[in-house]
């Protein structure tokens, strides 16, 4: 399966990010205010002023293999993540990711490997409840058959201060294939929606 990412909601716009700045004079906005929101958002961003940015949410939800999981959970500050877990949640839907850039017979048989360790997850998961083990444990133990390929579903939001970090590192040509493609990903999803144009070009977006 691909790496899949869905905006599926989000609180706040440029105009949210502006009146936050302006409440230390006044939060009344008026057309003249409005025409200089662009300067305001860039000067915000150039000189590090960002607490403004920091009260719009960006609510995702990601399909994602193992390692693009452990990069996402890196961002701590200003992210808060929830996730399918695997230790409560038996897996019935086996999915993972198969690196698009190999070449074709090394994607047979890394589809092989995964289909072979969900195999036997589900075969050791029957197995130890036979012989007495708990279900739950016989669940959170058997995940060590799982692959590093195998994906999980994320429930993953940044206040937009946090997104534009999350960018300026994953979003960058040294960070690896399956982040980068999901940090792109995200950014279409908010260009989308058409609240923050200002403010993601004020951070060069």
């Amino acid at each position: 399966m691909e790496n899949l990412v869905k905006l599926v909601g989000h609180y706040g716009s440029d105009e949210t990010h502006a009146l936050s700045a302006w409440t230390s004079t006044h939060r009344d906005i008026d057309e003249a205010r409005r025409e200089r929101m662009d300067k305001l958002l860039n000067m915000l961003a150039q000189e590090g002023h960002h607490t403004p940015f920091e009260k719009s949410v960006l609510h995702f939800v990601v399909d994602i293999e193992t390692a693009s999981h452990i990069h996402i959970l890196k961002h701590r500050i200003g992210v808060s993540v929830n996730g399918e877990s695997a230790r409560y949640k038996e897996h019935t839907q086996d999915k993972w990711f198969i690196p698009p850039d190999w070449p074709y017979w090394m994607q047979e048989d890394l589809q092989m490997w995964c289909e072979e360790g969900f195999r036997r997850y589900h075969g050791t998961v029957a197995h130890l409840v036979l012989n007495g083990v708990s279900r739950k444990r016989a669940k959170e133990s058997a995940r060590f058959y799982l692959p590093y390929a195998s994906q999980l579903t994320l429930d993953v939001s940044f206040n937009f201060r946090s997104f534009m970090h999350f960018q300026r590192l994953r979003n960058d040509s040294h960070a690896q294939d399956e982040i980068h493609g999901i940090a792109l990903a995200m950014l279409n999803e908010v260009r989308k929606t058409g609240d923050f144009d200002l403010s993601l070009a004020a951070f060069g977006y």
